[in-house]
């Protein structure tokens, strides 16, 4: 389901996950993320690398090259050369000033454009991207310099003009007459600003705005009303080390810096059969060798503080050993909880193993009712409606899916004959015929059908159920297993820490291929939100269970996924589950039928989230020779 949305703009998911890849690939760090904000930064604590929307609405190649100069600037500039400390500090000077935004946006330029000489010079790829930076800012500055000057902004005006000195390629161009009072003052500001191009640390940067700034505070009334650069009010007191990077290799200092009096000298007695460890409360040193990483314990060097023996023969590996253990209350298992109940507390405390989008999301298995008699009535209705599309659909997969096969038989009557004739002389009755492998008129293969209930569906459910309704009669012609399952996520239960997830299963495996299956289906309906990333894993585990060769996973859905906290990485994180599943084996496939003609907006998006097995059909008749290519090289490429 889609709310209304301020910002109704489609990720381009392959585009993003690019850009995820790259950033963790710079900073060689795989938990770093990439999030969209306003404008670019890095997040140390949250280890998020934020690109900006200001490179939206451009030229494709535009767009893409100017994000990933937000990435190179955060994923190696910031990520590796930039003293958060520094800032820290700097963020409590800018506190008392007058001109807060624009000491604070002055400094993470002038910090950009050291960074970004930097990236070029250890990164050569990186200069058409930040030529291209360099060239949409200066065009945007030209025109916002204007405006400013007009309504007599000089604040802003002269930050402008600032950028267009410091990325002007004639030496000629220079900072424009704004004010009497500001133009005495240029000299000196142009001064102190091209020392940025010498400087080679975040801390020299900020002694040069705090010089300009000191300035301009006697000279400008007003601060800036636009931001253009953005300087996040983090806790940067808080990282010790100078660089993130240096941050997370740190380690967790020792509680306590005592030393060792009596260290050991090498004639200490050794124990033969017993193994002791030593720490701050070991009175007697010993030449013991098990060592134990502690929080607390005694402070020494890597060399021992000059004490090391020599090693020896009967030396044992290091090794740490972590666990806990206690006595059992009783020993009676028969009231375990069950497995299910298992997986929901997973995931309301927080367990990621079905998508870090999804680890409050919880799943709630439903079976179907009894089907009514109006639901005998439509199903009954609307089966004869496809019937004429069946033999059509059940030709194709009888031609293009595999059989299962039957084992070789040997010691038979008739047949091929053996070439071990040996048993006509030591059998009283030999058989010395056998049969080859054959093929079975049973299909190697297992259906799912997903099928998205949210209320995105309410005009596309009537069209959806005839091709779930024409698969189920043809897999059960064919007898090929398979399930059949709706869901949908409750939003009025939904909080950021519960998700509620539902799964109707209308159509199981073991009722798959009975003759009276199928009216459950007119049971699915319309109902709230879909975290498709979510269902589809669930399904992937579930099939992953099954022993036939070929699985497919059929997703009847209209690729707009909408849930709790869900709207931004949907599309990703969908994407993102149908490559696991295909990885696994698993044929995923998206059948979208609607009522009309498919929006270009609409097929993008779920192109985006399935690639090219995607089936988009307008009328039911079309769908048994829109899916025969599709699984025709899903077959060869399985081959």
């Amino acid at each position: 389901m889609r709310f209304i949305k301020f910002n109704d703009q489609q990720v381009d998911s392959f585009l993003f996950m690019a850009l995820s890849d790259l950033a963790k690939g710079l900073t060689k760090n795989p938990d770093i993320e990439v999030d969209y904000s306003v404008q670019s930064y890095l997040d140390p604590f949250e280890k998020k690398v934020y690109v900006s929307h200001f490179w939206d609405h451009r030229e494709k190649e535009e767009t893409e090259l100017a994000l990933k100069s937000d990435i190179y600037l955060r994923s190696i500039g910031n990520y590796y050369y930039t003293d958060f400390k520094e800032l820290g500090v700097f963020i409590e000077k800018t506190q008392k000033l007058k001109l807060k935004s624009f000491a604070k946006q002055l400094c993470m330029l002038l910090e950009d454009l050291r960074l970004e000489e930097k990236c070029r010079r250890e990164r050569r790829g990186t200069k058409k991207a930040f030529n291209i930076r360099r060239e949409l800012y200066r065009k945007h500055f030209q025109s916002q310099l204007i405006i400013h000057q007009e309504r007599s902004m000089l604040t802003d005006a002269l930050f402008n003009s600032i950028y267009l000195t410091l990325t002007a390629q004639s030496t000629i161009e220079s900072i424009p007459s704004l004010s009497e009072s500001i133009d005495r003052s240029i000299p000196y500001i142009e001064s102190k600003l091209f020392q940025v191009f010498e400087v080679a640390s975040t801390k020299q940067v900020i002694d040069i705005v705090l010089e300009i700034v000191d300035v301009l505070e006697e000279i400008l009334e007003k601060d800036m009303l636009n931001t253009y650069f953005y300087l996040a009010e983090l806790p940067y007191n808080t990282i010790l080390s100078s660089s993130l990077y240096d941050e997370l290799k740190r380690k967790s200092k020792l509680k306590n810096k005592d030393a060792l009096e009596n260290a050991k000298q090498g004639d200490e007695d050794v124990h033969g059969d017993k193994l002791p460890t030593w720490h701050s409360e070991t009175s007697k040193p010993t030449k013991s060798f098990l060592q134990f990483d502690l929080e607390q314990g005694t402070n020494t060097t890597i060399n021992g503080d000059g004490a090391v023996r020599e090693g020896e023969d009967g030396d044992q590996a290091l090794a740490m050993v972590q666990g806990t253990s206690k006595k059992a209350k009783r020993n009676d298992y028969s009231k375990m909880k069950a497995l299910e109940n298992q997986k929901e507390d997973r995931a309301s405390s927080g367990d990621a193993s079905y998508g870090k989008e999804n680890k409050y999301a919880v799943p709630v298995f439903q079976e179907a009712k009894t089907p009514t008699i109006s639901d005998i009535e439509q199903y009954q209705k609307d089966r004869m409606d496809i019937q004429v599309y069946q033999n059509k659909l059940k030709l194709m997969i009888q031609k293009t899916l595999e059989h299962k096969r039957t084992m070789p038989r040997s010691d038979l009557q008739i047949g091929r004959l053996n070439k071990k004739l040996l048993r006509i002389i030591t059998d009283d009755n030999p058989k010395l015929f056998y049969k080859k492998q054959e093929k079975s008129p049973d299909i190697d293969a297992v259906f799912t059908l997903l099928v998205d209930c949210s209320a995105s569906m309410f005009d596309k459910m009537d069209q959806s159920k005839l091709g779930i309704i024409l698969f189920h009669e043809t897999l059960k012609s064919v007898r090929v297993p398979h399930k059949i399952v709706g869901f949908w996520e409750d939003t009025n239960e939904s909080t950021k820490t519960r998700q509620p997830n539902h799964f109707y299963e209308v159509i199981s495996f073991e009722t798959s291929l009975n003759q009276q299956s199928g009216p459950e289906i007119m049971q699915l309906s319309p109902e709230e939100d879909n975290r498709d990333g979510y269902a589809i894993r669930h399904m992937t585990e579930q099939l992953m269970k099954k022993n036939e060769k070929q699985k497919f996973l059929l997703v009847f859905s209209d690729g707009e996924p909408a849930a709790t906290g869900y709207e931004r990485n949907g599309i990703i994180d969908t994407h993102e589950a149908v490559l696991e599943a295909r990885k696994m084996g698993i044929e995923v496939i998206n059948v979208f039928l609607s009522n009309g003609k498919v929006n270009e907006a609409t097929q993008k998006t779920i192109q985006n989230i399935y690639g090219k097995y995607s089936v988009f059909v307008d009328k039911i008749e079309e769908l048994p020779e829109q899916l025969y290519p599709l699984l025709k090289r899903l077959l060869l490429k399985m081959l």
